[in-house]
């Protein structure tokens, strides 16, 4: 058996393992989400060419190049007001926590963190009563209130089961099976 791919494989994979970095997760939360408005270039370059002709000239030219390339897409003012609408709700979202955890305050690391959410009050939902279930098991209760016969699937909520099953007593034998004639 021919065994080079093989072993070209495990090469590969012990000289990745030796010179490759550890892969890193990439934070979603606060940042610019791939907005590129567009992307200046300078560049220089230098071309030397020979004539085999009869005076044998040699000429050297230099450029210097800049260049500007515009991505399609939204305009960038509108996707830099995206980003930042995507930022604030973030910390809208987070503020609470970092405003409700005074030890936050006073670590160095979460400065700018804090300056972000201060002032920032988070508000509760009152709308929904405290012993309310989600609205789709409120529905199905008065559905079944309303259809006191019907045996719906996943039927816990209310009334007792309806199975005409019933669980033999612990000592109870079971007949035996009727021979079969063949």
């Amino acid at each position: 058996m021919d065994y080079r791919f093989t072993a070209i494989l495990i090469i590969m994979l012990t000289l990745l393992a030796l010179f490759g970095g550890p892969a890193y997760p990439k934070n979603e939360y606060l940042n610019d989400y791939g907005v590129r408005c567009g992307e200046m270039e300078v560049s220089t370059e230098r071309r030397d060419t020979d004539y085999n002709y009869s005076d044998s000239n040699t000429h050297e030219d230099q450029y210097l190049r800049f260049t500007y390339r515009k991505y399609l897409g939204t305009d960038c003012k509108t996707a830099k007001e995206n980003v930042a609408i995507k930022q604030q709700l973030e910390l809208m979202k987070m503020c609470g926590r970092v405003n409700s955890n005074p030890s936050l305050a006073n670590n160095s690391n979460f400065n700018l963190l804090v300056s972000k959410c201060r002032g920032v009050t988070p508000t509760r939902d009152t709308t929904r009563p405290d012993d309310s279930q989600s609205l789709w098991d409120d529905m199905k209760d008065d559905y079944k209130k309303e259809n006191p016969k019907l045996n719906l699937m996943g039927d816990k909520i209310i009334g007792p089961t309806k199975s005409k099953l019933k669980i033999p007593p612990k000592d109870y034998i079971l007949p035996l099976p009727k021979p079969k004639n063949d």
